[in-house]
């Protein structure tokens, strides 16, 4: 496996294109009508490019040449097809959600790009091969099982972050932990022989990384750009190629794997908690009220936040607190070999809570409570 030097080195060219590319990319952005237009309500607010996921897609391709560079990565290199998929179901998913910015597509036909963005991870061998059912055995799966449950994998990851990206810095700050967590663990889990030199998952999670410490500057409140579908779709691609590389070919046992019953696909799905719980309960909660799974309303995590009175900037931060917490729950069993964290980490989750609930009522902070008109200007993001 490369080292952490080599592989932080390929993240820090791609934050610094990333972050250089942003104001490049907020020019195309309003020349192709990519801009968010939040004046719902007579809230007059300046339109927003949505130029983020131009400059991240800039970002990964400048951070794969920079590793071709690399001796250390001679080894995944070799693997040229694995590459080349990535980089194009990136593109798609980017092309799709930019589209989309601008023109506004179908729900179908946005699910249907990430679908063949899936197909594409698959053939070129980024794809999920085996599962750890929890108290149960492995399971190898036929090419089309295997092909069915990437291309959903893809198009799950891909909507959870396309879905809590509605403050400002969200969902790139909770992408950026998460793929920093994944890093570790990828790195713990080449260090113990469990994935091979050659298994690009952590190339993948440290690039992601990059990218989202180049936007996050841009992008925290108030934003000067929004990453849009664009950027949201394409970190979903980005952090499915991560995780299967990973978890969809390990058939080792791990510490990490057994404190948890679960093999590394399944942790993606901890250390991911915040946005996938998201996701679960938009989709109840539309499913109840007999609406469209892509009708926007405001009952997501961030939205209730606000609700509370914690404002903008506190919100983020809970959830990126939430994030982190749940990243180190995963992290301390593998690199310890023992479960012991699971009382402080719960102690902490309650003191969470309760800050969650509770600070609102206390008074103080200095946040302005969001009104309406803002909550309509979030839920057009």
């Amino acid at each position: 496996m490369p080292s952490l030097a080599a592989h932080l080195l390929v993240g820090l060219t791609a934050a610094v294109i990333s972050f250089a590319a942003v104001p490049l990319t907020s020019r195309l952005a309003v020349r192709t009508g990519a801009v968010a237009v939040p004046e719902d309500r007579g809230a007059r607010l300046s339109p927003v490019p949505a130029a983020g996921g131009a400059a991240m897609l800039a970002g990964v391709v400048g951070a794969v040449g920079a590793a071709l560079l690399i001796d250390d990565f001679a080894g995944m290199v070799a693997a040229r097809a694995e590459l080349a998929g990535v980089l194009a179901a990136a593109a798609i998913a980017f092309a799709v959600g930019f589209y989309d910015d601008g023109r506004d597509i179908s729900p179908p036909a946005k699910v249907a790009g990430m679908a063949l963005a899936g197909a594409v991870l698959f053939w070129a061998g980024v794809s999920i091969l085996v599962l750890r059912v929890p108290f149960w055995d492995l399971l190898f799966l036929s090419a089309d099982w295997s092909a069915l449950v990437t291309v959903l994998w893809v198009v799950g990851m891909a909507n959870a972050v396309n879905l809590v990206d509605g403050l400002d810095g969200l969902a790139a700050g909770i992408v950026a932990i998460a793929s920093a967590t994944f890093l570790a663990y990828a790195m713990r889990l080449a260090d113990a022989g469990i994935i091979g030199p050659d298994n690009p998952g952590a190339l993948w999670a440290v690039i992601t990384l990059g990218v989202c410490v180049g936007f996050l500057p841009h992008n925290l409140f108030p934003a000067r750009v929004f990453m849009g579908d664009g950027g949201s779709l394409l970190l979903g691609v980005l952090l499915a190629a991560s995780t299967m590389s990973v978890g969809g070919r390990s058939t080792g046992e791990f510490s990490g794997q057994s404190f948890f019953f679960f093999a590394p696909i399944f942790i993606s799905l901890v250390i991911l908690g915040v946005p996938l719980l998201d996701t679960a309960f938009a989709i109840v909660r539309r499913l109840v009220r007999r609406q469209g799974l892509a009708v926007p309303d405001r009952g997501h995590l961030h939205h209730r936040l606000v609700r509370l009175g914690h404002g903008h900037r506190r919100s983020v931060l809970i959830l990126w607190a939430w994030t982190a917490l749940l990243s180190a729950f995963v992290l301390y069993p593998t690199y310890t070999g023992r479960g012991d964290g699971v009382v402080p980490f719960g102690i902490a989750a309650l003191v969470l809570v309760l800050y969650t609930a509770l600070r609102p009522r206390l008074g103080g902070g200095g946040e302005v409570e969001v009104d309406e008109a803002e909550l309509d200007r979030l839920n057009r993001r």
